[in-house]
């Protein structure tokens, strides 16, 4: 009989990992923020209710030479006046700086004005050696008027006194999600806020409000598959790639115990090889197992927590004259690294820098994507321009990061003040075409994911569907998100009735709303509704300064998007809704499409013919009404794996659209998918032969009738001895060179006395070893914070190590105190 005692439960702070500066390539890049109080506290004497100080901080990370920063600080008037500016040039090198510019609430002698007002940010890093010499008021207009180098930009509102509030229309607050309604009614409720908690409680859809339920969440962080997941008491910068202690499970925990309703592991591309640069003797089946992985630990995170979604994909590209986007579903690794035998460290090869390329595979497997943390220049250059506008690239780019928290912030208080504003980067995109909605994140690296600030990304998805992988990609890719510095809050910008994310076409006047609610009590103190057009590579202007305008826009194309800043500073931007307007286009006539299907088993190609009288712009792909990519070039066809649908009969789709938006959907073509029967490679799968073909800790295949087997008598059951202890459970199969697919499954089920719902104290690591017992994958890390009353199946492909002899390894490791029993039963490993 194994022992239960209590295990005493040691902070997330004090978890061991190395706090090594890595990820050079990732994070050598000048920072430049702002923070400026919205409003001050109680001033003791009426000449001083406005003073206030502005923190400025610089930064650069892993930069060689000695900086020089030139800054420029602004105080701006409601009508764009420019009251007061101050310039300084401060020193920089390895460590960041901060300067405080203390501000006495005045303009000269003169009180100001009631209102709101703006404190504007611009600042340049040079090499030391290289500045303008001369007093700073001289020195930093040279150094900002300079083409060369980059200035970075950032802005926040203030209020001045007591501004008027602009009218708001009526507007219930749509339902959240429930990780996200049950944290604020906790909060609520420890706050003593009644009407909140009332509200909270019932907010249900209703007539003044829309129909969808906003899921608040995060969708830029990282883990210990990359340079993140640093334990918070000696986290302070970027880790070592694959060091840390926290990995995609733990971080869905953390971010499911603090409210979130999703999060986003977006692990840098270039990492899987467990290097910041390029790792020569790095082995590609390593590499691809790692990021499978990743989408293994989500989707079983996700069955055992439905309320939850836990999404998992890369961070692609450098800092360093790059640009780094986020891939939301990609099932594949993409990326640029060999090895010395000039093996591609990844799935799929796209060449470091080139985006045009990137965008194209995006756009062929129907992946989505997010600019992170843009800059407006020396970064996504296609065509040599900055943000430069592809027809693939606007297809595949769904979301702008607009703001971000810092990333190195070990704060767990949703008070971390260190934050970055896009908003100029994210025009520009814009205004160069692509369709993009505004989001914000807080690139956790520490183990505070989504803890750091109340920003969230709010992604509406109709009431009455389940929260989905599906469901959550298709309110990204119909741009239903905003962006909301108040977790409380919801913007949604409508447009003659079409919601926010649509594409319509108008005629005559058109009225444009912005729909903005609270369920903790703030206000709007200043709405701006912008305006810009698509492909022009102008300027985004503001159009009206009123919750809800009518007027008629020139013929042509529009953006329009929506802009609340609340009563305590807080902003939130809606997505824009993009308007042709009058006769723009006269093509009403829809592309004639038919679908058809070649081959029943490996790779399956699907075709398509598509005519128009003005011609196809692009073709898409859907199997059993499911997304599988398109093609944008006649002939049009899509290659696909056939063992990722289920033998017997489907049905093929296409979609074909026109430049004018038409778009026909062919009849429905059935076909049949109809690979080799799966050959099972493990031997005694379900231990009823007892250890017979297994090597396993003394103990571990066990009948004991205190922890059921899943099926028959026998299973694997590895710890569950409540003290320090680790056991091992392993077979050896050769896995054919020429099998289609390798699949290996089993049934786990954790039970545990731990009651943390963020500490993972015992772990069980699955692993495929090489003949000699190197670890050439760990596929999934479980812990107890995976425990759960059933087994559930877990299933993780093994195509990397097709023609190769391993190990399916077990590895339970057990801490001091308070037992966690990993229960194994029926593994399979399944070739084709």
């Amino acid at each position: 009989m194994r022992h239960l005692p209590r295990l005493t439960l040691l902070a997330l702070a004090s978890a061991a990992t190395a706090a090594a500066f890595a990820s050079e390539a990732d994070h050598r890049e000048f920072e430049a923020t702002l923070h400026a109080p919205y409003r001050t506290q109680a001033a003791t004497n009426a000449a001083d209710r406005d003073a206030r100080s502005f923190t400025l901080a610089f930064s650069y990370p892993h930069v060689q030479q000695a900086q020089a920063v030139h800054w420029q600080l602004e105080l701006v008037a409601p009508n764009g006046d420019v009251l007061q500016r101050w310039n300084g040039v401060e020193a920089l090198h390895k460590d960041s700086v901060q300067v405080k510019v203390d501000w006495d609430g005045r303009s000269g002698r003169a009180s100001l004005a009631d209102g709101i007002y703006q404190v504007r940010l611009r600042a340049v890093s040079l090499d030391a050696a290289d500045s303008p010499a001369g007093a700073a008021d001289v020195a930093v207009p040279q150094a900002l008027a300079r083409t060369d180098v980059e200035v970075h930009d950032q802005e926040w509102e203030m209020a001045i006194g007591q501004a008027l509030a602009p009218a708001m229309p009526a507007f219930k607050a749509m339902p959240a999600g429930s990780n996200s309604s049950a944290a604020a009614a906790k909060a609520a409720k420890e706050a003593g806020d009644g009407a909140h908690q009332r509200m909270r409680q019932g907010a249900v859809a209703a007539t003044a409000s829309l129909p969808y339920t906003v899921y608040y969440g995060n969708m830029h962080s990282q883990t210990n598959h990359s340079d993140g997941g640093g334990a918070l008491g000696s986290c302070t910068g970027a880790q070592a790639p694959q060091s840390a202690a926290f990995g995609p499970t733990d971080a869905y925990a953390y971010a499911k115990g603090r409210g979130l309703d999703f999060l986003m592991t977006s692990e840098h591309n270039h990492m899987y090889d467990g290097s910041d640069s390029t790792n020569t003797s790095a082995n590609p089946a390593t590499a691809k197992a790692l990021y499978q992985s990743g989408l293994s630990a989500a989707a079983s995170y996700n069955a055992s927590n439905p309320t939850f979604l836990g999404i998992y994909g890369m961070e692609w590209g450098v800092i360093n004259n790059g640009g780094h986007l986020n891939i939301l579903n990609a099932d594949e690794l993409v990326g640029w690294e060999v090895n010395s035998s000039g093996q591609l460290l990844a799935d799929t090869l796209v060449a470091k820098n080139d985006y045009a390329s990137l965008y194209t595979l995006m756009r062929q497997r129907g992946w989505l994507g997010q600019f992170n943390h843009p800059e407006t220049s020396g970064q996504f250059i296609t065509n040599g321009t900055a943000l430069g506008y592809t027809a693939d690239g606007d297809q595949a780019m769904a979301l702008c990061e607009v703001l971000n928290t810092s990333a190195f912030s070990t704060n767990t208080t949703e008070t971390e003040t260190g934050r970055s504003n896009y908003e100029s980067a994210c025009k520009k995109a814009l205004e160069a075409g692509f369709h993009v909605a505004f989001s914000t994140n807080q690139d956790n690296h520490c183990a505070n994911w989504g803890a750091s600030y109340t920003n969230r990304t709010g992604v509406l998805i109709p009431t009455g569907t389940a929260l989905t992988q599906t469901s959550f990609m298709d309110a990204v890719r119909a741009r239903r998100v905003f962006a909301t510095m108040d977790k409380t809050s919801q913007l949604v910008l409508t447009a003659n009735g079409s919601i926010m994310g649509e594409r319509i076409t108008n005629n005559g006047a058109l009225t444009l709303t912005a729909n903005f609610a609270s369920t903790s009590g703030k206000t709007a103190s200043t709405v701006q509704i912008f305006e810009g057009v698509p492909g022009r590579n102008g300027t985004v202007t503001q159009l009206a300064s009123v919750a809800s305008t009518t007027i008629t826009p020139s013929n042509g194309e529009h953006f329009y998007y929506a802009k609340v800043t609340q009563n305590d500073g807080n902003i939130l931007w809606s997505a824009p809704i993009w308007v042709t307007q009058g006769a723009a286009s006269s093509d009403t006539v829809a592309p004639t499409v038919s679908a058809s299907s070649s081959g029943t088993s490996g790779t399956i190609t699907l075709s398509a013919s598509a005519s128009d009288n003005v011609g196809v712009t692009n073709v898409e792909f859907y199997v059993d009404g499911a997304l599988k990519g398109s093609d944008n070039t006649a002939p049009y066809s899509l290659a696909l794996n056939s063992t990722t649908l289920a033998n017997g009969s489907h049905t093929l789709t296409a979609k074909a659209y026109d430049a004018a938006g038409n778009s026909t959907t062919s009849t429905g073509v059935p076909f049949t998918v109809n690979n080799t029967t799966a050959q099972q490679l493990i031997v005694n799968g379900g231990f009823e032969s007892g250890a017979s073909s297994w090597t396993a800790t003394s103990g571990v295949i066990s009948n004991d009738s205190s922890a059921a087997a899943r099926t028959g008598s026998y299973k694997a059951w590895l710890n569950g001895y409540g003290s320090t202890h680790t056991d091992t459970l392993y077979q050896q199969v050769a896995i054919p060179s020429a099998a289609a697919s390798a699949n290996l499954s089993f049934w786990l089920k954790v039970a545990s006395d731990e009651t943390t719902t963020t500490q993972a104290y015992d772990t069980l690591k699955v692993q495929v070893r090489n003949t000699s017992g190197t670890v050439l994958a760990t596929l999934a890390t479980y812990s107890n914070l995976n425990k759960g009353t059933s087994y559930v199946q877990r299933t993780f492909s093994l195509d990397a190590y097709k023609g190769q002899t391993v190990r399916i390894y077990f590895e339970g490791i057990e801490g001091s105190a308070v037992q966690t029993s990993f229960l194994i039963d029926d593994v399979t490993v399944n070739v084709q």
